[in-house]
């Protein structure tokens, strides 16, 4: 499995870009969609999918470019995460664009050559995901290396966030977390010395 990432927009979210067998997709291509483009082009990969972790606008920021360039792009995204006309607060959610594929907790999903699992994991978010795929975990905005997400945006919340990291941190084995923000680290890493999930482990 290729793995590359590239930090995009004015916060610096992590782009991932995961393939195998020819073809790769991209996680949260959250601005500078040219940059974007490019490590699609130099990977030498199909693009074949977008998956979004969630609807904050850091995280797909630069999809209009990606989808100019290539149209016909499925987006799978949680469908609490869209926006529809009404909410005060547009840029926490989603606004539909292209070919866009609601997903739910237990789903898979099959994007450039590889197989990915659903997680529903609220509490950044109301429909925040993780993506498992190998070894490797795509945490988006709910699990940091040290930390996790905040939880005071509209559809978040400290309990359910508390919920999603104890489901995380009793999953079996270890995984390679890349988060929506900041370094890379791992699961046991974080079943150690991360205090947020050692808390809410504890309250298993």
């Amino acid at each position: 499995m290729l793995l590359r990432s590239i930090h995009v927009g004015p916060i610096e979210t992590n782009c991932y870009l995961l393939g195998a067998d020819g073809r790769c997709c991209l996680v949260d291509p959250g601005g500078d969609g040219p940059d974007i483009l490019e490590m699609v082009r130099l990977s030498g990969l199909a693009l074949d999918a977008i998956l979004l972790t969630h609807g904050h606008w850091d995280h797909h920021n630069g999809i209009s470019e990606v989808l100019a360039a290539y149209p016909d792009l499925p987006v799978y995204i949680h469908k609490d995460e869209l926006f529809h006309g009404q909410e005060a607060t547009p840029h926490y959610f989603f606004p539909p664009a292209g070919d866009v594929r609601t997903v739910e907790d237990g789903d898979t999903i099959q994007a450039g050559g590889l197989t990915f699992q659903v997680l529903c994991t609220p509490g950044h978010s109301a429909g925040s995901l993780v993506y498992l795929c190998g070894d490797v975990m795509i945490a988006g905005d709910t699990l940091f290396a040290g930390t996790c997400g905040r939880c005071d945006l509209p559809g978040g919340g400290l309990e359910p966030m508390m919920e999603s990291l104890r489901r995380l941190g009793a999953l079996e084995g270890d995984y390679k977390v890349c988060p929506g923000h900041g370094g890379t680290s791992t699961l046991e890493e974080e079943r150690r010395h991360n205090p947020y999930m050692r808390q809410a482990m504890r309250e298993l």
